[in-house]
């Protein structure tokens, strides 16, 4: 994977979302970086990443390509940030391994009590609708501004920088081709995903939503936070989906306390270190 790394001191990963990328961490990196090595990859059919025909984009399968890339870049373990649907990608990665992360901080995670999503993964799982987005999606940067500007609580907010960044890497069709796969498994992971998380609950954890999240639904914080037994919410009033876009100073000051409180300085957990049921 293609990657941005920046600053000394223990790793900090960030996994972007869906139709996201590395640009995803540009007002964070800066700053987490003056007390962290950050790493930000763009994951497959993302940024600069190509995707590979075929590969598997169930969420177990994402999950440990992550940690491989931990393997590659030398991480030995990390803190581990993950945004919407790279946010149920570090939960899973947290899972396989979780020995070797020391914090998690999910920003608005995909999870399984959120209904948002659902429904589409369902019709856009079939053959017809899912030809005709490929062919149109790419294609139509009404319909990109649109769904852009229905990510923030305060569209006023989006500078025309941040739009144009978001918008160039879906001139071509590789975003979509791996986010129609992700949806293809979408409500089976989301079962998968609640069953590993008795696996990462003594794992220190920051949850950030906005307040007017419109894609993952913030009342569904609340029976998340009770999964794990060190868990701090941070809810950001008036903001969308995209905190770090939207609201960025608030956004690395939670980060950095959260952070600074002496957090995964312990062990994590004795675990063994991969699931016992991998991805297909």
């Amino acid at each position: 994977m293609p990657f941005a790394r920046a600053g000394e001191g223990p790793a900090l990963l960030l996994v972007h979302g869906l139709l996201g990328s590395s640009f995803s961490w540009r007002q964070a990196i800066p700053k987490m970086a003056e007390q962290f090595t950050v790493y930000a990859p763009d994951l497959p059919g993302a940024g600069l990443a190509e995707l590979p025909p075929g590969m598997n984009c169930q969420l177990e399968a994402c999950g440990e390509r992550l940690l491989r890339f931990m393997d590659a870049t030398g991480i030995k373990d990390c803190h581990l940030l993950g945004t919407s649907h790279g946010g149920a990608v570090a939960i899973m990665a947290a899972a396989l391994d979780p020995r070797r992360i020391r914090t998690l901080i999910l920003v608005a995670p995909v999870n399984p009590w959120s209904a948002r999503g659902k429904v589409l993964s369902i019709l856009l799982s079939r053959m017809v609708p899912a030809f005709a987005f490929l062919r149109v999606a790419p294609r139509l940067r009404s319909l990109q501004e649109f769904y852009f500007r229905r990510l923030y609580g305060d569209s006023r907010r989006i500078r025309q920088e941040t739009l144009e960044g978001y918008l160039k890497p879906l001139l071509g069709p590789e975003p979509f081709r791996y986010g129609l796969a992700v949806l293809r498994s979408w409500n089976r992971d989301l079962r998968r995903l609640e069953s590993v998380l008795p696996r990462i609950s003594r794992i220190p954890t920051l949850l950030v939503w906005g307040s007017r999240d419109g894609a993952v639904d913030p009342a569904s914080a609340v029976p998340l936070r009770q999964q794990f037994a060190d868990c701090e919410l941070r809810m950001m009033t008036g903001v969308g989906h995209l905190p770090y876009e939207e609201a960025p100073e608030e956004f690395n000051q939670a980060i950095l306390e959260f952070l600074g409180h002496g957090r995964g300085k312990a062990a994590i957990s004795t675990e063994p270190s991969r699931l016992s049921d991998s991805a297909e």
